[in-house]
């Protein structure tokens, strides 16, 4: 083989050693990998929050009880589409509260009302499961929520249903890990928390006793 060919192959095998290598990290950015510490509110729904459902609800079976299955946090820049610039310090901010890589969401059809084609970007997303599902919650309700000004508690009755939870947010800037003079433009976001109640009631409970500050 000419020295030409086996120089080419070598720098061929070197790209795909090193496309491997800008991978591996977005597979711990998406969560398979566990911290070598147990989250706070882990230990506390193992230790607390299951004792106290069963106790509530009559669960004749641990696995019955319902548990945090992921919270996915969604943010809509329709102003994206005059200044890509917003969209990029969103993803950034988003990426800085949760610790993981977005996902960029792109428009599903075109809108000629709103000068929309389809597959521009239009926000940025964000699924959270396992170690930083649970760190999330922890800040969420603890450090995020009660910087809100006046804030008296998330409405009760946002519930789908099946024990799942969606409420908004007006602003990014309840999150200590934004810095107010590196923001670019100042929006809301909605975030779901998605359980395995299957009630709300249940739902309701479960949130309620790993900290949510539901409005009385």
């Amino acid at each position: 083989m000419a020295k030409a060919e086996k120089s080419q192959i070598g720098k061929s095998s070197g790209r795909k050693a090193q496309k491997k290598e800008i991978q591996a990290p977005s597979e711990l950015d998406q969560g398979v990998e566990e911290s070598r510490f147990s989250p706070r509110l882990r230990d506390t729904y193992r230790e607390k929050v299951v004792p106290a459902l069963i106790k509530e609800f009559g669960y004749k079976n641990v696995m019955q009880v319902p548990k945090l299955e992921r919270i996915v946090l969604n943010v809509g820049m329709g102003e994206a589409l005059q200044n890509v610039k917003v969209l990029e310090s969103a993803v950034t901010e988003l990426g800085a509260v949760t610790g993981q890589k977005p996902v960029v969401t792109r428009a599903k059809k075109a809108i000629a009302g709103f000068k929309l084609r389809q597959g521009l970007p239009i926000g940025a997303k964000v699924t959270l499961r396992n170690r930083r599902m649970y760190e999330f919650f922890d800040r969420l309700v603890s450090l995020a929520l009660p910087r809100i000004r006046d804030f008296r508690g998330v409405s009760p009755k946002s519930f789908d249903g099946r024990g799942n939870y969606t409420f908004g947010l007006k602003e990014q800037l309840i999150f200590p890990e934004i810095k107010y003079d590196d923001v670019a433009s100042i929006h809301g976001m909605d975030i779901t928390v998605v359980t395995t109640a299957k009630t709300n009631e249940e739902g309701k409970s479960l949130l309620k006793h790993l900290g949510m500050p539901f409005r009385t």
